[in-house]
């Protein structure tokens, strides 16, 4: 059995051939790197994943370091991320990278979800590559939350405060769920241990996730703007150095905003309040999560009951999973689906006006708002994507990827390439 691929050439340096032979690593990353063969078309919105990829790593990094300072216990909590910030070496930058870096991290992530939506990323044979992207999302949710509340600020303990009592209108087992969670009858100090403890765990099981994510995406490569597969050599192109300088640039972009708000802007997306120590008994004027949470917040708040209230914050995070079976066009993309494009427009507005609710008051007229905008949220997956993609009438779709590519760069493709010869196809 060979430790590397025959058709490519063993490499000229004997010690990385000489580990590579015993531990092909070099050769995985040469196969999954460097000749990856990705789609030619690909646009800066194909970036989105890669600078997730990179959110998370400073996530973890900054994460541990700040671990090492942090003390996980009431008393000591609050005074402990004060001390990071004034007295440890650069612990103010550490501080506000990992703060900062989870509204990036979320950013990336949406951006990436909403660009998998309008370009048909969920369809055959990418379906289990579209669920463990949810899952991701899905994780990511909790453990956001978890962070949130180690700052131990007012908003923190009001927040794990409220949502984790929503966890009581589950029957028979929301009870004993709850008192685990809290570690006795009431949100104190085995609160916050526990939710350290699986603060700093779910971070690595995100990368596994992730890692089989990859696994599933090099399976049969990204999806591209037209949606059309690769026909052959001439529709893809190796991924570096092409790609990858493409994604340095992207995340030249993204250091410069990430970093501006570091430098510039620290506590943009930090409520005042939570630099106020907890306190069990003052309850905050207004209980806020961070704005990444704020559409399902609106959800939840959208539904008087409990019980249905938790249930639809939930689903609307798992109505995704479901997006491959609900949406039955045989065409891909947006750009040849005019009617599903003028949808999607009116659900990512729909979105950013849930976010807004969620930030306000709960009194009217936001609270019928909420309610008017979950309803739409819920109808554009379960009636008007499954209407849309059994009624609409959808434009040509190219031939190939670079029928499509030479089509709008204005030129002929050149006979052979990315086309067939009449004799072929007759």
């Amino acid at each position: 059995m060979t430790a590397h691929n025959p058709a490519s050439p063993p490499f000229r340096n004997p010690v990385i051939r000489w580990v590579d032979y015993r531990l092909p690593v070099f050769t995985f990353m040469r196969d999954h790197l460097g000749d990856y063969q990705t789609p030619k078309n690909l646009s800066y919105m194909w970036n989105f994943g890669s600078l997730a990829g990179i959110a998370l790593v400073v996530m973890i990094l900054t994460g541990i370091f700040l671990a090492m300072h942090y003390q996980p216990n009431v008393n000591g909590a609050f005074a402990s991320v004060e001390r990071i910030m004034r007295d440890v070496n650069y612990g103010w930058l550490i501080r506000y990278l990992h703060m900062n870096g989870a509204s990036m991290f979320f950013l990336v992530v949406y951006l990436h979800t909403f660009r998998g939506l309008y370009y048909g990323s969920y369809k055959a044979p990418r379906e289990v590559l579209w669920m463990l992207g949810v899952l991701i999302l899905f994780t990511m949710m909790p453990t956001a939350f978890l962070g949130y509340v180690l700052v131990w600020g007012q908003q923190s303990f009001w927040a794990a405060t409220v949502i984790t009592s929503m966890v009581t209108a589950v029957p028979f087992v929301g009870e004993p769920i709850v008192e685990w969670l809290w570690g006795g009858f009431a949100v104190d100090n085995p609160t916050l241990n526990r939710f350290f403890a699986l603060h700093y765990l779910m971070p690595f099981v995100i990368v596994g996730i992730i890692a089989i994510h990859l696994w599933a995406l090099h399976m049969h490569r990204s999806n591209n703007p037209t949606g059309v597969e690769p026909k052959g050599p001439e529709d893809t192109i190796a991924f570096h150095p092409y790609f990858t300088v493409k994604d340095l640039l992207g995340v030249a972009a993204f250091l410069i905003v990430y970093l501006g708000f570091v430098f510039f802007a620290p506590n943009f997306f930090t409520e005042p309040d939570n630099y106020i120590p907890a306190d069990p008994l003052v309850t905050p004027h207004q209980i806020v999560p961070e704005w990444y949470l704020l559409p399902f917040y609106t959800v939840l708040r959208a539904i008087p009951h409990k019980l249905t209230g938790v249930i639809a914050m939930v689903a609307a995070i798992a109505i995704l999973f479901l997006m491959p079976w609900l949406d039955r066009s045989p065409v891909k993309s947006a750009r040849f689906r005019p009617l599903y494009r003028m949808f999607f427009w009116i659900f990512l507005l729909d979105c950013l006006i849930l976010g807004y609710l969620g930030a306000q008051t709960a009194e009217e007229p936001y609270v019928t708002a909420g309610q008017i905008a979950t309803f739409y949220y819920f109808a554009h997956f379960l009636i008007i994507v499954p209407a849309v993609s059994r009624f609409e009438k959808t434009k040509p779709v190219p031939e190939s990827i670079s029928v499509d590519v030479a089509a709008r760069e204005g030129r002929r493709p050149r006979r052979g390439v990315g086309t067939k010869k009449k004799e072929e196809v007759a």
